[in-house]
């Protein structure tokens, strides 16, 4: 993903990015959320701090983006005759993944995607419509409105535990895959 959330990017900015993005989750294991500031970041990263919040308004936005590009990442979600509640299961699985092996990563998402300074809002969206999308294919044409709805919400509902650490990501997987069976059944 070459795109940042507040203008489209040459290779060479689109470089810049990805180092403050790299160099966030790198400070994210150091520092924590509280620990991390985009300036801290910039400098992990080699770019002047000006430089940095020329992409970034904020640290909420900065995480936000990190986790925005490892979801846009993700490739699509594949035919398959597999059952659906399986499918979506699979997709359920491999979202709720993306950030289970990195803890600070993990907790820091779901405070910044709480942020309301623009730049996370429209991240939020996309978040949203993405995973409203791989959601979607993965229960196929004849999805119930119903069904792709309570999916959404129990997987919202599960961020949210997560991020107040009553539960990891990595066991959020496993809850999600019972509920999503029985929701799809």
């Amino acid at each position: 993903m070459t795109e940042s959330t507040r203008r489209r990017l040459t290779d060479r900015q689109a470089y810049t990015v990805r180092r403050l993005t790299d160099a966030a989750v790198e400070e994210l294991r150091e520092s924590g959320y509280d620990g991390l500031t985009v300036r801290n970041v910039a400098k992990h990263a080699g770019v002047a701090p000006a430089t940095a919040y020329t992409y970034f308004a904020s640290k909420n936005h900065l995480i936000t983006e990190v986790f925005w590009r490892r979801l846009s990442s993700l490739g699509p979600v594949p035919p398959s005759d597999d059952p659906k509640a399986d499918r979506v299961v699979t997709v359920l699985r491999e979202i709720a993944l993306l950030v289970s092996d990195e803890p600070a990563l993990a907790a820091a998402c779901t405070t910044a995607m709480l942020g309301t300074d623009p730049d996370v809002q429209e991240l939020r969206l996309r978040i949203g419509v993405a995973v409203h999308h791989r959601l979607r294919d993965a229960l196929g044409t004849d999805a119930s409105p119903q069904v792709l709805a309570a999916l959404e919400l129990v997987y919202a509902g599960a961020l949210v535990q997560a991020g107040m650490g009553y539960i990891s990501y990595a066991a959020i997987a496993g809850q999600l895959a019972d509920v999503a069976r029985l929701i799809v059944r």
